[in-house]
């Protein structure tokens, strides 16, 4: 296939839905949007009868599905995962690595610095995201405490050997060593993240000044507004709703946070910076009251999502982002070509590849989804070819 036009579908641009034209796909890119009725014959058709054509979706914070995790550096692990994300619509993902001891992180980014120059049925992993050991404790969530560190204690060191295929790095950054941290993921490349913290506002904006500039699922184990005597303290929460130089992950299946808290994200955030992650676990895909583990530690499917066993925390989604899109639009009520921006080209902005993914553009490569009325991805293409 050397030129192809997908026609007879509604197209999703940044700002709009419109019918009526076709994805023109040329060496593996695309060469445009077209009106479809201006085709030249020459050119083969695939008829998508009226479906959803999207950029193909970017999962930044993903850590597993099918029973699989990212912290197994293995290759049933990582194809498993990828695959099941590309019958999704998922074109591309950051590889999510929960806490677990340094050797063995060490094992995992180096199988995936591997995995990445390699050639692979599934979505592209496009480098990793790691939900670091340097956590607050108070906000550890499900991640397993045995494995929580902070920055000053000389493993960072070794973590960032590789940071050629680390993307992004969450930490709390109240802890010993974080405001150094941050300065040296921004020079090394990385985009420092602030999650799974206690920090109060005095605490966040000095690691903003040194480039903190993406907060790790809004409200979910982050620190929000305490009184100090008679004086309000505000948190990190209240940081990441305010401060314009931020980008923002919210987990939107509906169970992490309810309705009224997705709205209040939106219209503070807006979806230029706001971005929809599946934190999906290896429970993703699996049936409830499946049991499932993430390094140490092991969690059951209930209620459509991760939980604790004592029900103290939920453990990450069992809900992949294609799933997200009527929640976005039906529950939240977001236009669809927003919602579609917010799991696309916002995503791609956060780790800085926005020239190169997240948009039907000429130029960029052929990666896109076609959703059948119930969001369930009808055809995956990934640089140019069906998946």
């Amino acid at each position: 296939m050397t030129r192809l036009a997908v026609v007879n579908g509604r197209v999703v641009l940044p700002n709009a839905v419109v019918t009526g034209k076709a994805v023109v796909i040329e060496e593996q890119k695309i060469a445009g949007i077209a009106d479809a009725d201006e085709l030249g014959s020459e050119i083969e058709r695939v008829d998508v009868g009226g479906r959803l054509i999207t950029p193909g979706l970017i999962d930044i914070h993903t850590h597993g599905a099918l029973g699989h995790t990212f912290n197994e550096p293995t290759a049933e692990a990582f194809g498993t995962i990828t695959e099941i994300n590309a019958r999704r619509g998922v074109t591309s993902l950051l590889a999510t690595l929960a806490p677990a001891p340094i050797p063995d992180l060490v094992r995992c980014l180096e199988f995936c610095r591997g995995w990445m120059r390699g050639d692979h049925a599934g979505s592209q992993v496009l480098g990793m995201h790691l939900e670091s050991p340097y956590a607050s404790p108070a906000q550890k969530g499900a991640l397993d405490p045995q494995n929580l560190r902070t920055p000053d204690d000389g493993t960072a060191d070794t973590l960032l050997e590789y940071h050629d295929a680390i993307k992004i790095m969450t930490f709390a950054p109240e802890l010993p060593g974080a405001l150094e941290f941050t300065a040296k993921l921004v020079r090394l490349g990385i985009v420092p993240s602030a999650g799974h913290s206690s920090a109060k506002e005095e605490q966040v904006l000095p690691a903003i000044e040194r480039g903190l500039r993406h907060i790790t699922h809004i409200w979910s184990a982050q620190s929000s507004t305490i009184r100090e005597g008679p004086w309000r303290k505000p948190g990190l929460l209240e940081v990441s709703l305010t401060c314009d130089g931020l980008t923002v992950e919210m987990i939107a299946d509906n169970r992490h946070l309810p309705p009224t808290l997705m709205k209040l994200a939106y219209k503070c955030i807006g979806p230029d910076r706001l971005c929809a992650i599946s934190d999906a676990t290896s429970g993703a895909g699996l049936p409830d009251g499946s049991r499932f583990r993430m390094g140490g530690m092991e969690y059951e499917v209930r209620d459509g999502v991760g939980m604790m066993f004592d029900r103290s925390a939920f453990a990450g989604s069992t809900t992949l982002v294609n799933q997200m899109i009527p929640i976005l639009t039906d529950v939240v009520g977001i236009p669809l070509a927003e919602a579609i921006r917010m799991l696309t080209l916002t995503p791609a902005r956060v780790i800085g590849i926005q020239d190169r993914v997240g948009l039907l553009e000429p130029g960029k490569p052929a990666d896109l989804a076609i959703f059948d009325d119930d969001y369930s991805a009808w055809r995956t293409m990934i640089r140019g070819q069906w998946v």
